[in-house]
């Protein structure tokens, strides 16, 4: 009898361990930051300077990311990378390099949040800002861009607070080029970014 007593006992709290470690993600009130690392792969062409081809290299870099859930399925993020160094070409003529600093605004929808599921996938879009700094060509200046950017991605929950994932991000730069104040033509940026990381949920 006291075998049996302790067996139940013991899958009554193997449930109630079970049970708990069923994480809640993602519900309404919730903030969450993000962090990570991705590569943004630009587009394959890149707009045309000075009457020559433009080239720009693929380049990876730290990402981020702080959200807010104000319903369990809706929510908003602020999102981009750390400013990194993209190779600059004409032709096959290379031209130095320059920082593009990527910031997005996105309204993601939660498809399972408010539910159980420790599989939390997310579709986002928004408005994309980028910001070109340190060109090394002298005279070349790269003007700021907005344009729209969305994302797909998903969530695993590993506890009520931790959660790791991937995302794919397409964001929508084209910027006005510059060589000593005269408009030489237009950068066709582009980027797919694909990333992953882990988000901590408050």
């Amino acid at each position: 009898m006291k075998s049996k007593t302790l067996i139940a006992t013991a899958a009554l709290a193997a449930a109630g361990i079970v049970t708990t470690q069923v994480a809640m993600a993602y519900q309404a009130g919730d903030i969450y930051v993000r962090g990570g690392i991705a590569k943004a792969e630009v587009a394959d062409d890149n707009g045309r300077v000075a009457g020559t081809d433009l080239n720009v290299s693929d380049e990876r870099g730290f990402a981020y990311g702080v959200g807010y859930l104000f319903s369990d399925a809706l929510g908003i993020e602020l999102n981009g990378t750390e400013a990194v160094e993209h190779d600059l070409a004409l032709g096959n003529t290379g031209i130095g390099g320059v920082d593009r600093m990527p910031i997005n605004l996105m309204v993601n929808y939660y498809p399972l949040g408010g539910t159980t599921s420790r599989v939390q996938p997310y579709l986002g879009a928004g408005l994309n800002y980028t910001h070109f700094s340190e060109e090394e060509l002298d005279g070349l200046d790269i003007d700021s861009s907005y344009g729209f950017a969305g994302q797909v991605g998903v969530d695993l929950a590993v506890t009520d607070y931790l959660l790791v994932g991937a995302f794919a991000r397409y964001s929508d730069v084209n910027a006005d080029v510059e060589l000593n104040g005269s408009d030489i033509g237009e950068a066709e940026i582009d980027p797919m970014t694909i990333g992953g990381g882990v988000t901590f949920r408050f």
